[in-house]
Order: C-alpha cells, then structure tokens, then sequence
C-alpha cells in the first residue's frame, strides 16, 4: 500500500450536504460536526505518517486525516470500532466532520482502524518512536493558539492506569504460565516430551480445581507442587521451536518467583516481576494505600481563561516516579523566553529538577513537600554563596564553614546571645559547652523557603489553579475508561491513551467554538488564516460568514 495524501478536496453535485433538508442543515450546524470540520480536521498532519507505507505506486492508503479523525470522533463519541464503521458510512455528522459527504463511496472498510493502529505499533517497536505522541501534542500546540493561550502558566498532574488483564495471585500466575506452555507444546506436536501427569494442565477444569477449590493451609503444597512442574516442563522444554514466547514468559516467571528451585518470599518479589503472561509490561505499585497493576501517565496542561488544552502527556510503566515525569517535562520543555510557571504536587519536587527549571526559565511551584516538612524559620537565615550572613535575629556567627561533600553550612554563634534569643525555641540551634551551633543544609534552606513561599497570597492562588488539573484523570478514568482499554501492553495502551487525550482537547474546541463567548475571537483568527484551513472551503456552509 503507498502513500497518498487526501487531495479529494471538491464539492461534487452530488454531495451528501445537498440532500439534506433545510431542517436537518440546522441541526448538522449545532451539532460538533462543524467546528470538528472546520477546526480540527484540517490541521492533522498526514505527511509524519508516510513512513507507515511504502514508496511503490501500489493501492493507495485511507487518507491518514480520516484515520486520525475518525479515532478522535471514537473517544468523543465513546463507540466500539463496530460502530465507528457503521457511523462513518452512514453518519451525516461524522462525514461532515470528516469531510467525507463528496465520496462516491467513502473509503472506509471495518479494517481501517485496526490495520493502521497495528501499522502505528510496528513503527514504534522498530524506531522507538511514538508517531501519535508527536501528532496529538503538535494538534495542541495548534489548539492553545487558537485559543490564545500563551502557555506561561501550566499546571500538572498524573494518574494510574490499570491494565485490562486479570488481577492474579502467584498460584494463578505459575499455574497459567505452565499450562501456556503445555498447550503450545502438544500444539507443535511435541507433547510426547511430557510426563503424563503434566498433560492435565491442557484440561479446561484442572485451572479451577488447583487455584481456587482449597482450604487456607493446602495453599503452600499446591503452590510447591505447581512450581515443580513449572521447573520440569521448563527443563524438558528448553529451546524446541513453536514455544519461543510460552518458554520465555515461563522463564521469566520462574526468575521472578524462585531462586535455586526454592519458591521466594513475597518480599523478595520485585515490583517488575511478571503480573499476567497476557500483559508482560504490566508492573506493581502501590500509592495511597491502594495496589495498581498498569501504567501511569503524566498530563501537563495549559491554562487560559476559561479554556484549558493538555499540550504534553507521557504514559509509562507504573513505576516511573512523579519526579521522573517531572524531569523529563523540563527537558522537553526548555529554554523558554518567557518566565512559565509550572504548578504541581510535592511529588514533582526534586533539588535536580528546581535545578534544572531555574536554569531554564522556569518556576517549579509545588502546592505541597513530600516528606518531613522543615522548619520554616531555616527560611530566615541569610545565607549567601558558601556562608551564613546572620541568623534571623540578625547576629552575625562567630564563625562558618561550608562542607561541600555533605552540602552543609556550619556555623557557631555567641552562647549567651542564643540563650536570650526570642526565637531559641524554634531554631535549629545546638548549644554546646562554650558555643551554640548551627547545622544546615543546602536542601533544608531550599525546603524552608519553598514551604515559606507557599503560605503567600500568590502562592495560595496558584494551588487553587493546579486543582483544576486533577478533573482530568477523574475524566479520563470515568468517561474514557482508561483502566478498561481493550489492549494490553505498553506501546498498544499508550497508543489509545493519546487518542483519549486528544478527544478530550478536541471536545474543549468544540465547545469553546460553540460557546458564544469565545466563538467571535475563533471565528477572526479562522478568517484571517483561510489559506491554512482550505480543508473547510468545499462546505460553503459550514463557514462562517466575514
């Protein structure tokens, strides 16, 4: 299949639109089929795709923009791929929006999506790179200047996302990774390798009858036993062809949960063992008391007035740390010519990453600390370069010396002074034989300060803007179902996580089009960039009127 860009851009007498009453015209108009033509469809990109073709003259491809489009109308509209088909065919709002009413006959089989995510996912395993990534942030970036929002003020936030495989305990698991390997050796006509009593685990009932009929003491037998036999079909297995994924997944498993033959503890299992063989990426975490076997995500958004668009997101494996986010936020941000402020949670909050934003024009606000909360009165100190000044009754130490290999300023100061000091109850002070001493550290100040800054007025306000960022994975988890995606594995899942983000600006589009007090200044910013949005010209009318 070659690539072809969509250039089937002119009304034809016989365009759909024009068989439409005058009262079905109006509804169509109301609907999120006209902003989605006009502002959305013609700012996807087709041409980053062409890598997923070939360069011969063979059948051309679906146009890419429908693609994209049509999976962005899927999470909008919350239907099965079933039914995408049946309503990009039959649809009149979904061929608007997806300037599909000239075709003869719309070039859209039951195939289409599912061919081009499978395409999308070979490309990333070969390259490493994440073309929808790329398209749906770059369709933001559109998005906030359409919006006007100039991107100086962003606010962040993640979210667990639990794989769609089922919850097993270690019984389960090493029954299950067994039995797959089993299965794909009598399969590939290699059962007579087997004992006998290792076929029962090709018996539909067996599963039940070992991993759940039981008493709480014939729990450790069983899970020997099962062990065991993982240990013997393993060895007699070995590298025979037609099992290569069951042996690897059962190699894999029995790394995680044995060591020398012997079943390990539960402590000794590591958090990237083996959850389900039918999502290998799946990892363990736990966060606020409560046990996720997934994914986590990561969503900066940026705030405007009265609109907000999410510019970045990253999905990872579930024990990518929020401070791991947050570095690679800054890094992909960069040098900016604006001051940006970036308001998240203490989890964020790291001495490399507040390192890394100053250097970069950025101020990292966290509306919280992780950890102990210092003492704000470090705050009051005057430290500057390598050397306290005074503390915060003004007195001047004696002496200071700073450690560089622990990052620690050292300072003694007058015994009798400190003793009489109003503020000897909170400082940090140590009071020795002859002197008083004062410890501190370079991340202490830091934290101090921090903590100080946000019981300010300004601060105050930008954690009541960060609140605003936590509806999203409420959304995300109630209205795009995230922990229910019907694909599993890291690169799938991250594929349909990115076209729910995008749905989700896509809506706010639409709805700011829609809403009368932002549609004027969308609607002058459309005009003035026609030649840009050539797409909504075969439509006359669905353009708005200069």
């Amino acid at each position: 299949m070659s690539f072809r860009t969509n250039e089937h851009q002119q009304m034809s007498m016989s365009d759909r639109v024009n068989s439409l009453t005058d009262r079905e015209r109006r509804i169509l108009d109301k609907s999120w089929a006209r902003p989605f033509a006009e502002r959305i469809f013609p700012m996807i990109d087709e041409t980053k795709f062409k890598a997923l073709y070939c360069d011969d003259n063979g059948r051309p491809n679906t146009p890419v923009n429908i693609v994209i489009g049509s999976l962005l109308l899927k999470e909008m509209t919350h239907v099965t791929d079933e039914e995408l088909h049946e309503s990009v065919n039959l649809d009149p709002r979904y061929q608007c929006a997806l300037h599909l009413t000239s075709y003869e006959e719309i070039p859209f089989s039951d195939r289409t999506v599912s061919r081009f995510r499978e395409r999308l996912y070979r490309h990333e395993l070969e390259t490493g790179e994440d073309l929808i990534r790329e398209e749906m942030e770059r369709l933001a970036s559109e998005f906030a200047k359409l919006m006007k929002i100039r991107g100086n003020l962003k606010r962040v936030d993640s979210v667990m996302v639990s794989s769609s495989c089922k919850n097993m305990g270690r019984l389960e698991l090493i029954y299950t990774c067994v039995s797959n390997l089993v299965k794909a050796l009598v399969k590939a006509g290699k059962g007579g390798i087997l004992p006998e009593h290792l076929l029962k685990y090709i018996e539909e009932s067996d599963k039940n009858s070992v991993c759940y009929r039981m008493e709480k003491e014939e729990v450790l037998p069983r899970l020997e036993a099962v062990t065991a036999d993982a240990l013997l079909v393993y060895k007699l297995s070995g590298d025979l062809p037609g099992v290569e994924d069951e042996y690897r997944l059962l190699d894999r498993m029995l790394k995680d949960q044995t060591s020398g033959g012997a079943l390990k503890s539960n402590r000794e299992i590591s958090p990237r063992s083996l959850q389900n063989p039918s999502d290998e990426d799946a990892t363990f975490r736990r966060k606020s008391g409560k046990a996720y076997k997934g994914y986590t995500a990561n969503i900066v958004e940026d705030c405007g007035e009265g609109i907000h668009i999410i510019t970045q997101y990253d999905y990872d494996i579930n024990l990518h740390s929020d401070a791991e986010f947050g570095a690679a936020m800054i890094e992909k941000l960069g040098k900016q010519e604006e001051k940006t402020v970036i308001v998240s949670d203490g989890a964020y909050a790291s001495e490399t990453n507040s390192k890394a934003a100053v250097e970069n024009n950025i101020e990292l606000v966290t509306t919280d600390l992780a950890g102990q909360k210092p003492q704000e009165i470090i705050a009051d100190f005057h430290i500057e370069k390598d050397a306290i000044l005074s503390c915060p009754a003004g007195h001047a130490p004696m002496d200071c010396q700073y450690k560089e290999k622990y990052e620690m300023y050292r300072a003694h100061f007058d015994k009798q002074t400190c003793e009489s000091c109003p503020y000897k109850d909170e400082c940090p002070v140590i009071m020795q034989k002859k002197r008083a001493l004062v410890k501190i550290t370079k991340s202490s100040f830091n934290r101090a300060a921090h903590t100080k800054k946000l019981s300010s007025e300004e601060y105050k306000e930008y954690a009541r803007k960060r609140n605003g960022v936590e509806g999203v994975p409420s959304i995300l988890r109630r209205r795009y179902e995230i922990d229910r995606m019907p694909v599993r594995g890291l690169v799938r899942s991250k594929m349909w996580f990115g076209f729910k983000i995008g749905a989700i600006n896509a809506k706010r589009v639409i709805a700011a089009t829609l809403n009368p007090r932002h549609s004027a200044d969308i609607v002058k910013s459309c005009i003035n960039n026609l030649s840009a949005f050539a797409f909504s010209l075969r439509i006359p009318h669905l353009v708005y009127a200069d």
